[in-house]
């Protein structure tokens, strides 16, 4: 990346310069090289003249003009230029900038792809909700997140493989289960209530229609209120509950290379009996009040953990561990990645702690806890609730707004942050929906290559050296940037600067479409044009691809 390279020439201009006595000899910080603000003040900016006069006598603004004096010529540098209080400033060439335009058409669907990964195996884990109900649109975000983040981290140079983790033995299974059982037994006539905290909805009941209509009264028998369903029936209701979920993520474009079950860390030799024996060898795990316990307190917690209940069931917190025994001792993943809701803040150091009680470097275990969803519909505020009897469903919202919409817009915000989502907004076809002004972009830039195609005008031969209007160069400045945003998102784990930057290219396309026009009468012109065009079509195209939203040809 250029910036890297810009970054190199400081570093060996304050090499040099301090050699021959115009800094003083001091150590020199690392070097950093950032976008200026305001964009006249040029390309990049280094601000080291500033970091080196905190330990100097002499002003910040002397030593830049220092540093300056010794910067090398490069061929994608126009200008260096020195700015109060001390910046050192840096504007691309206008011909080298045009240049790129070749860069990206010869790596075409590979362009910005990094090798800052070398090849690590990562896991990301997300969504993974209970399977009680149906998904809601917080899920949702942690589907959109979570899969746009495994495309960055690929593009960045890592092996990435998505996992859903099924919670198939939590107590709110069970409750499910009664609930669904008792549904069905009254469409048998039955005078059952459903259990006190059970599910309510709607979805229960079609649920149970449908076991009744492939099974009829197979699980009807004696029944006693208050006893659990056969364990037949409860599997049977999990995984219909698995299946609506793995469809209503396939309507979002969202899929999963592994669905791990909780109920498959158990059983003879287990990844839970295990990860049990290694805790008890490295002296964490103590009997107490009849239960089994994690002494997590001796590795810096507030409390202890129960790992065995004292009726001698695993508690969830049990099977997290094994979960993770199996995530980096038996799969051997160099990095793991999980993206929690907000009700799991507290669980995320007693986690890290376990990890740390099997000699696994806890900061292998990324823990990212995202923020919920506000929908809302005409200025007012839905209410979202999986135990109400009325919900809206992740799949309601799909329908209605399209899965492009659901996608871009969970993603505006970073993880930590509420996302407000306006469902009219989403449905509008306007410059004012995001995503409509976007990808009417991408279908404006496929239209002008049909045209240009049409005319039979091959530019392959193009020469984009044509190209100066501030437009144009505008343009390629900012596709020219996608290569250091994988890098920023890979290393922050945060996926959503994608759909801002999109907005930023399809503005500098959409300006270019009103200030040049591509196809004229002017062959030379016309091709070095086209040329331009078909590199923002795989630049956008990029940024559309990593955020899993699709690409129009035609609006």
């Amino acid at each position: 990346m250029i910036r890297d390279e810009i970054a190199q020439l400081v570093a060996d201009a304050a090499q040099e310069a301090r050699e021959q006595g115009d800094l003083p000899s001091v150590g020199l910080p690392d070097i950093e090289v950032e976008h200026p603000q305001r964009p006249e003040h040029g390309d990049y900016a280094s601000s080291l003249a500033l970091r080196l006069a905190r330990t100097g006598r002499t002003k910040s603004l002397t030593l830049a003009e220092s540093i300056a004096r010794h910067i090398k010529a490069h061929e994608a540098v126009g200008e260096v230029s020195v700015a109060p209080p001390g910046f050192i400033n840096f504007r691309l060439s206008d011909a080298w900038v045009s240049r790129q335009i070749e860069t990206i058409l010869a790596a075409g669907e590979t362009f910005g792809n990094l090798s800052l990964g070398g090849g690590q195996h990562l896991q990301v884990e997300y969504v993974s909700a209970n399977p009680t109900g149906p998904l809601h649109v917080g899920n949702g975000r942690w589907a959109s997140i979570g899969s746009s983040l495994a495309n960055v981290l690929e593009a960045a140079g890592y092996r990435v493989e998505q996992e859903y983790f099924v919670n198939d033995m939590l107590t709110q299974v069970e409750v499910f289960a009664r609930t669904l059982h008792a549904r069905y037994l009254q469409l048998f006539g039955q005078k059952v209530e459903i259990p006190p905290d059970g599910y309510p909805g709607e979805y229960v009941v079609e649920l149970a229609q449908e076991i009744k209509k492939e099974y009829g009264d197979r699980f009807l028998g004696p029944w006693e209120f208050g006893r659990d369903p056969p364990p037949e029936f409860r599997d049977i209701g999990v995984s219909r509950m698995m299946d609506s979920i793995r469809d209503d993520l396939a309507a979002m474009g969202v899929t999963f290379d592994v669905w791990f079950r909780e109920s498959s860390l158990y059983g003879h030799d287990s990844r839970y009996d295990k990860m049990m024996a290694v805790l008890r060898k490295q002296g964490y795990v103590s009997e107490k009040e009849g239960a089994v316990w994690f002494t997590s307190s001796v590795l810096g917690e507030d409390k202890d953990n129960v790992l065995v209940r004292s009726a001698g069931t695993p508690t969830y917190f049990a099977s997290d561990i094994a979960y993770h025994y199996d995530k980096f001792l038996v799969r051997g993943f160099d990095r793991v990645i999980n993206i929690w809701g907000a009700d799991h803040q507290g669980h995320v150091s007693r986690l890290k702690a376990a990890v740390a009680a099997m000699e696994i470097d806890p900061a292998r275990l990324d823990v990212i806890i995202g923020q919920l969803v506000t929908l809302k519909r005409g200025g007012e505020t839905v209410r979202i609730s999986k135990r109400a009897g009325e919900i809206v469903t992740l799949r309601e919202v799909v329908d209605e707004v399209g899965a492009d919409a659901c996608r871009f817009f969970f993603l505006t915000r970073s993880a930590d942050a509420t996302v407000e989502f306006d469902l009219d907004l989403a449905k509008q076809q306007s410059a004012e929906n995001p995503v409509y002004y976007v990808q009417y972009a991408y279908a404006r830039i496929a239209g002008i290559l049909n045209l240009g195609q049409e005319r039979g005008i091959d530019f392959g031969d193009g020469d984009v050296g044509l190209l100066t209007h501030p437009a144009e160069l505008a343009l390629v400045r900012k596709m020219l940037l996608l290569p250091e945003l994988i890098e920023l998102m890979a290393r922050t784990l945060a996926p959503h600067h994608l759909p801002h930057y999109a907005l930023e290219l399809a503005t500098a396309f959409h300006e270019l479409y009103e200030r040049c026009r591509v196809v004229t009468d002017d062959i030379p012109l016309t091709k070095a044009r086209l040329k331009l065009v078909a590199a923002a079509r795989i630049a956008l195209g990029r940024s559309l691809a990593l955020m899993g939203v699709s690409a129009p040809e035609h609006m």
